[in-house]
């Protein structure tokens, strides 16, 4: 949404502010829902206070998963939902979802038999290690629970000699190794952006706006403040749905209602430099447990490895970061499984954190509160507007939460749903090559229509699915230079994204709509090129654009450890 856009908007509704449905939050709950709303043909209203993605839908370990770990609850109907969501998501979103095969090291034959037993029927046990006969029982019903809808391979295991041949870097002392298949989600940023971009499309009267808060209810009136312009707009829907993620119950005070739902848990995650483990990985995952019973996981990333996670229970999720304590845990646990790594922090090229939204639960661990969704229903006060709030869920599931939520509002509105979204691909998933010879055949076509080279065309189709044509075709209307400082993009690339993906304030470009900042690719230097092309396209003076860059290399700094100084190189 462009700023031309983003007026349009408030003033459309300054004209009526009468919509069907609000919805609060521009996370993955939010956004799955506001695209799955606006197939059926509702007017929706989708804000969020940040940038869409901006909390833990950034911040997850960006695995699409069936929950393997879920099966010591008895969680079948969970494992089942996540499996049959995963393959779909593998299929409706290929360019962004792929297959990840998985390894787990095995320590013991029987270990864990006992502790699973008692965590299966609700009992308290801490289960500190997983034994290759529990460890085979599972993985069997996990393909099984899985076959609905099935894209990828059934388990296997490997003993010892075999396990160590493939990653010798491995702890010597296993007994074999398990391996079955998730995926991972390359970009989940963009996937979620992608989703409000599906709705908006789909619905002529929907529309959505980032850096857009709740001020206050009044009756059946909801008061939003424009972050940007310190104006207030009021908005009279029909039905609030609160998917503010870990601000559920601070949306929920704002409205009027004193609610506790939330009880956030912390998961930080690093991204690392380690170029021999991340060649013995191969492209797979190694999912492990550790000594105090947590599960962990490394696997490649954007050239580098991805290291989680932590679970830490907090009560702000506004001021979160990845503390030196949770780096320290995440590599010593690491040097567990694989004893001959040496990783010290100047490998760290990233790190993260955001707050699960989990249900409140008194469970003294935040590993056993359930990963399972719950729509709880609430009024504004002296009005019958139902408010609606999305509490827990995970990226897996996203796409059948929003279903059944979407199911409930239309229930209340006295719609009925006019189609599915269980096969609809998402954003630049749509006509996506699914083979060598299709890809090849999509990059010829986009040589010949926008001359461009193979390998650029390759690349925008890496980075945007089919969307890559619109980039293209943006990019072919003038003069377009790669960028000094990272030559894989280019300077109308940036710009596109600047005028056609809602980019309000840098971060939103640099941390979201692309990879620069989570792939460790950004420097000083870049990140000036890049701020003065967003000034130039979004119209911002030397004072705002000065404003982004100071706001950015804080948050870089605060929030990522990344320092963005500039250097001899960059002043020479």
């Amino acid at each position: 949404m462009t700023e031309r856009s983003r007026d349009f908007f408030l003033d459309r509704l300054r004209q009526n502010p009468k919509v069907s449905v609000l919805i609060i939050g521009g996370g993955i709950n939010g956004a799955g829902l506001f695209r799955d709303l606006s197939m059926q043909g509702v007017d929706c209203l989708l804000i969020d206070k940040t940038d869409f993605a901006a909390g833990a839908s950034s911040a997850p370990s960006r695995l699409i998963h069936g929950g393997v770990k879920y099966l010591e609850t008895g969680e079948f109907r969970l494992v089942a939902e996540s499996t049959l969501e995963r393959n779909l998501l593998l299929k409706n979103a290929p360019h962004f979802v792929l297959p990840l095969q998985t390894v787990l090291p095995i320590h013991s034959y029987f270990g864990g038999l006992i502790a699973s037993a008692r965590r299966f029927f609700g009992m308290k046990a801490k289960l500190t290690e997983r034994g290759a006969i529990i460890s085979k029982i599972g993985l069997a019903l996990y393909d099984f629970l899985g076959r609905h809808d099935r894209t990828m391979p059934r388990h296997h295991f490997a003993l010892r000699a075999r396990s160590l041949a493939s990653l010798p870097l491995l702890d010597p002392t296993i007994k074999a190794t398990a391996t079955y298949y998730d995926a991972q989600v390359t970009h989940a940023e963009r996937l979620n952006f992608e989703l409000v971009a599906d709705g908006l499309a789909a619905c002529d009267g929907s529309a959505a706006a980032n850096y857009m808060n709740v001020d206050r209810a009044e009756g059946g009136v909801v008061w939003l403040r424009d972050l940007e312009t310190r104006t207030l707009v009021a908005v009279e829907p029909a039905v609030i749905v609160n998917a503010g993620g870990a601000w559920i119950d601070s949306v929920n005070a704002a409205l009027g209602i004193e609610r506790k739902y939330i009880g956030g848990a912390k998961g930080s995650h690093l991204v690392v430099d380690h170029a021999e483990l991340y060649k013995q990985l191969q492209g797979r995952m190694v999912y492990y447990g550790s000594n105090d019973g947590r599960i962990s996981l490394v696997y490649p990333f954007m050239g580098k490895l991805l290291i989680g996670s932590t679970d830490i229970r907090v009560s702000d999720p506004d001021n979160v970061r990845c503390d030196d304590d949770e780096v320290a845990y995440m590599l010593n646990v690491l040097c567990e499984v694989f004893p001959g790594v040496m990783l010290r922090e100047s490998d760290i090229r990233f790190r993260y954190s955001g707050v699960r939204p989990l249900p409140f639960s008194d469970a003294a661990n935040p590993g056993d509160v359930s990963r399972d969704h719950v729509m709880h229903a609430d009024h504004l006060p002296d009005a019958q507007t139902p408010v609606l709030s999305l509490v827990g869920g995970k990226w897996t599931t996203f796409r059948g939460f929003a279903e059944t939520s979407a199911d409930t509002v239309l229930t209340r509105l006295g719609r009925a749903r006019k189609t599915g979204t269980r096969h609809e691909a998402i954003g630049g998933g749509r006509g996506f090559p699914q083979d060598a010879k299709a890809r090849a055949g999509w990059i010829d076509e986009a040589v010949q229509r926008y001359g461009v080279s193979a390998l650029r065309a390759e690349s925008l189709l890496t980075r945007y699915g089919t969307t890559a044509s619109r980039v293209a075709a943006y990019c072919a209307q003038g003069p377009d230079k790669p960028l000094v400082s990272e030559p894989g993009l280019t300077a109308r690339e940036i710009a596109y994204l600047c005028s056609s993906e809602m980019v309000t304030r840098l971060p939103d470009l640099l941390f979201r709509r692309t990879t620069l900042a989570i792939s460790g690719q950004l420097t000083h230097a870049l990140l000036l090129e890049v701020a003065e092309i967003a000034a130039q396209t979004l119209g911002w003076n030397a004072d705002r654009m000065q404003t982004e860059i100071d706001a950015t290399r804080e948050m870089a700094r605060d929030r990522h450890g990344v320092v963005l100084e500039a250097t001899a190189r960059d002043t020479a």
